[in-house]
Parts: C-alpha cells; sequence; structure tokens
C-alpha cells in the first residue's frame, strides 16, 4: 500500500488503515513517550489517546509526512501537558528543562525514531529463521552461541546474517547507511 493510499484509508476511516497504523508506530510512539514520561503505562495511555484522536478528527491529513509530524508532536505535546499536571512542581520543571529541545533537535530526535521504525519493519519482514538468527545478533550473540542456540551450523548462520544484511541494504536504501552509522546495525563478523 502507498503512502497515498493509507492517508486515503486514514481520512476515511478505514479500520484496516488504523490496524497498520497501530502495527507501524504503536511501540515506537510508546518508547518515544517514556523518554518524556519515564512511565510505561503513562507512555500507552497518551499514543492510545492519540489514535482516539486522529479516529475522532474530522479535518483530513494533507500528507504521509505532515501526518508523521503530527503523532511525534502530538505526542510530545501530550507527554509535556502531562508532565505539567504532576503536583510535585520540582519533579516537573526538571523534566520539562531536560526536554526543552531545540527545533533542530527535536527534528533530529524525530529522524532518528523514524529511521529504527524502518529498520524494525524490515527486520520483520525477513523470513522467520533469517529474522530469529539476525535479531540474535543484533543482541549481541557470537555465530556460536546463535549456532548453538537454535542447533544450526556455524555456516548457517553467517549466511542467514548476510542475507539479512543484504535484504536491508536493498530495503532501507540510503537510511541502511545511516542506521550503520548510527551504530543501529552492527557490522556483519564472519
Amino acid at each position: 500500500m502507498s503512502d497515498e493510499q493509507f492517508m486515503r484509508q486514514i481520512n476515511g476511516k478505514d479500520l484496516n488503515a488504523f490496524r497498520k497504523l497501530f502495527a507501524e508506530f504503536y511501540n515506537t510512539l510508546v518508547s518515544y513517550a517514556v523518554s518524556f514520561v519515564g512511565r510505561q503505562d503513562v507512555a500507552e495511555d497518551i499514543v492510545q489517546d492519540l489514535f482516539v484522536e486522529i479516529w475522532e478528527r474530522s479535518e483530513p491529513f494533507a500528507s504521509y509526512e505532515s501526518f508523521k509530524t503530527f503523532l511525534y508532536h502530538s505526542v510530545r505535546n501530550s507527554c509535556l501537558n502531562h508532565l505539567k499536571h504532576l503536583e510535585v512542581e520540582k519533579k516537573y520543571v526538571d523534566t520539562l528543562s531536560e526536554y526543552d529541545e531545540s527545533d533542530e533537535e527535536l527534528d533530529f530526535k524525530i529522524m532518528e525514531e523514524e529511521l529504527y521504525r524502518l529498520l524494525f519493519a524490515a527486520i520483520e519482514e525477513l523470513p522467520e529463521k533469517c529474522k530469529q538468527i539476525f535479531k540474535l545478533h543484533l543482541d549481541g550473540k557470537g555465530n556460536e552461541e546463535i549456532a548453538a542456540l537454535l542447533s544450526l551450523s556455524i555456516q548457517t548462520v553467517k549466511t542467514q546474517k548476510k542475507r539479512a544484511m543484504a535484504y536491508l541494504r536493498e530495503r532501507l536504501g540510503n537510511a541502511y547507511f545511516l542506521l550503520l552509522a548510527m551504530q543501529a546495525i552492527p557490522w556483519i563478523e564472519l
């Protein structure tokens, strides 16, 4: 589904589009909210409220890019509003000042979160065994340890890691090199 089709479906209140929205953005937005509020349950409530707001919204979104920006800005604003309502003023002031980012810093943080979302979405597209091996690799496990855990040969592990990297490089395009530079994807050591 193209970004344009997705936005038409979101604007049209299509249930399948909202399922896709949840699958692609929920975990990333919750993680983003946790970085502000520090609590998983509060972050989940904020993101769920945002999804309800999108469902009830009558004004259509103009584009996929503006929609993504809306998601992150809405979560950030909701988190900051939550912090304002905390009774302990010192905690509020400390947390707010910690996250009082300039527009440039916020844009970078949004870009970084989006790169991670793209990476994890691409990893989920890998064949099951390849995905399992690559996730263990991302967890810092070596070839021998992965082979032992999955009862595979070391050569199979190496081959599957190469396939995963080739797929990610092709699927992510230029984002792949940014993720490598950010050290989000470890180099493959065979």
